[in-house]
C-alpha cells in the first residue's frame, strides 16, 4: 500500500516508476480520487457544522416565538440531511476506488535499482564457485535429476501424477531423506550461526494476511483457495468456496504467515530487528507459468522452502538486506554449491518489493544458472497494508515497521542442484560434508558409504 500523501507531493517519480511496469496514469489517477475524496469529506463536515448551528438556532427562535424563522431553520436542516447523504456517498465511493487502486499498484523501486524490462536487465552482483571442480564438472554428459532421480529409484513422478496431477513428486528411499537432511541443515544453519528464531507458522491462511503481504487481490490466480464444508437445513453438508478477506488459502511462502506475525501490532523499537525462520511446505498454483520447466522439480506445485524474515527499521532495512542476502548466500557456500548472486532490474521485481537479490545455482544438466532464492526489501509497503507499526522509547508516535523477505533455500531446488553437481560417471551422488552427519554417516547415495 502507498501512502497517498507521498503521492500527492511528488507525482512525477510515482508516475516514472509505474508507467515502467506498464501502470501509465496511475499516479494522476490517485491524485484525481484522493482530490475527490477530500472534496467530498470537506463538503460533509462543512454540511455537518451548518446542520448543527441551525438546530440551535431552531431553539432560539422557537424561545422567541418566532415560527417563521424556526420553519425556514428546519426546512434547512431538512436540505442539509440530502447534501449530507451525497457527500457521505460520494465519499464512500471515492475512498473505496481509491483504495482499490492503491491496491493493485506496485512498491516504488529503490534508487539503485537498474531499470529494465525483463530478467535481461538484471545485473550480475558477484560470482562464487567453480563448477569444474565438482563431480559432476568432469563429464562430458551430466544427467538431469529426473534421470538420475529415477535410476536411484527415488524420485516418482507418474505415481505422484496418478494420485494429484501434474507438477508434484514422489520422493522415497535417500532421495527423500536427502531432502529432509538439507531442510534440517538450512534451518540448523540459519537459526544457530545466523540468529533467526524458528517458527512453526500455520499453512493455511486468511485473505486479509495475503492481502497484507502483497499477493492479494492481484496474484489469486496463483494461489490455491480452500473450499470450507458447512452443513445444510436438511443434515446434509455443502462446499462453500468463500471470498473477501474471511476466504482461506494455503500459504505460497512462509513470508506470509511470519511477517502477519506482526500486524496490527505496535512493536517496541529495542526489539527490532526481528528475525524468524520456517521450514514449511508452499503451495502455488503456478497459473503464470503454464509450460514452463514442465519436467522435473524445478517448478512444483508443492515443494519446501526455508523462508527469512526480518522485521526492521527504515535506516536498519538496507543493511538488514545485505545481511539477509549474505544468510541465503551461506547455505550454498556450505554445500559448495557454485552460484551466482544478481541485482533485479525494474521489470523483474515482484509486486511487493523495492529492491530484490536472486540467488541462482549452476545446473550442469542445462549449463546455466537457475534461481534458487530471492531476497527482497519491501520498505514499508507491506507494512502499510497490515498496519504494523513500531514505537521508539519515549516517543508518543509510531511509525511503520520495514519488512524484508528471502529464502535461505528452496529446498527442492537445493535437492536438484546437489543431485546434478555431486553426481558422477556412474550416476552415484556424493554428499556434500555437511550433510553427511544428517545421514547418519552415509557419505553416497547410490553405492556403498
Amino acid at each position: 500500500m502507498h501512502d497517498i500523501k507521498a503521492i500527492r507531493d511528488n507525482p512525477e517519480a510515482f508516475e516514472a516508476a509505474w508507467s515502467a511496469k506498464g501502470r501509465s496514469g496511475a499516479a494522476a489517477e490517485a491524485v484525481a480520487l484522493d482530490a475527490r475524496l477530500r472534496a467530498a469529506q470537506t463538503a460533509l463536515q462543512v454540511s455537518q457544522s451548518k446542520r448543527n448551528e441551525s438546530s440551535k438556532l431552531i431553539g432560539q427562535a422557537k424561545g422567541k416565538k418566532d415560527e417563521a424563522e424556526a420553519a425556514r431553520l428546519m426546512a434547512e436542516v431538512e436540505s442539509l440531511k440530502g447534501v449530507m447523504a451525497a457527500a457521505s456517498e460520494e465519499e464512500a465511493d471515492a475512498g473505496a476506488k481509491l483504495k482499490d487502486l492503491l491496491s493493485a499498484l506496485p512498491n516504488i523501486p529503490a534508487a539503485d535499482v537498474p531499470a529494465g524490462e525483463d530478467e535481461a536487465g538484471n545485473v550480475e552482483v558477484r560470482r562464487w564457485g567453480d563448477a569444474s571442480k565438482l563431480p559432476a564438472g568432469r563429464l562430458n554428459a551430466p544427467k538431469d535429476h529426473v534421470d538420475l532421480g529415477a535410476a536411484l529409484g527415488g524420485m516418482d513422478f507418474e505415481a505422484a501424477a496418478r494420485m494429484s496431477g501434474a507438477r508434484f513428486v514422489v520422493l522415497k528411499g535417500q532421495i527423500a531423506r536427502l531432502e529432509r537432511a538439507l531442510g534440517q541443515f538450512m534451518l540448523d544453519l540459519q537459526t544457530v550461526e545466523h540468529g533467526y528464531i524458528e517458527v512453526s507458522p500455520p499453512l493455511l491462511v486468511r485473505g486479509n494476511a495475503l492481502y497484507g503481504t502483497g499477493q492479494l487481490p492481484k496474484f489469486e490466480e496463483d494461489l490455491f483457495k480452500i473450499a470450507e464444508v458447512v452443513p445444510t437445513t436438511d443434515g446434509g453438508h455443502r462446499h462453500l468456496l468463500l471470498s473477501g478477506q474471511g476466504a482461506r488459502y494455503l500459504i505460497p511462502t512462509a513470508e506470509v504467515s511470519l511477517t502477519n506475525i506482526i500486524r496490527e501490532q505496535v512493536t517496541a523499537e529495542e526489539e527490532l530487528p526481528l528475525r524468524m525462520t520456517a521450514l514449511t511446505p508452499s503451495f502455488r498454483s503456478e497459473a503464470g507459468a503454464s509450460g514452463r520447466d514442465t519436467r522435473g522439480m524445478i517448478r512444483q506445485h508443492q515443494f519446501y522452502k526455508v523462508e527469512l524474515v526480518s522485521i526492521t527499521t527504515a535506516d536498519q532495512s538496507e543493511a538488514e538486506h545485505e545481511r539477509m542476502v549474505g544468510c541465503a548466500e551461506a547455505v550454498l557456500k556450505a554445500l559448495n554449491l557454485p552460484f551466482r548472486t544478481m541485482l533485479l532490474c525494474t521489470g523483474d521485481m515482484g509486486f511487493s518489493a523495492k529492491k530484490t537479490y536472486d540467488l541462482e545455482v549452476w545446473l550442469p544438466s542445462q549449463n546455466t544458472f537457475r534461481e534458487i532464492s530471492s531476497c527482497s526489501n519491501c520498505g514499508d509497503f507491506q507494512a502499510r497494508r497490515m498496519d504494523a507499526r513500531f514505537k521508539k522509547a519515549g516517543e508518543k508516535g509510531t511509525q511503520y515497521v520495514h519488512t524484508l523477505n528471502g529464502s535461505g533455500l528452496a529446498v527442492g531446488r537445493t535437492l536438484v542442484a546437489v543431485l546434478e553437481n555431486y553426481q558422477d560417471e556412474n550416476g552415484r551422488i556424493t554428499i556434500p560434508e555437511v550433510l553427511v552427519p544428517y545421514l547418519g554417516g552415509v557419505t553416497h547415495i547410490g553405492g556403498e558409504k
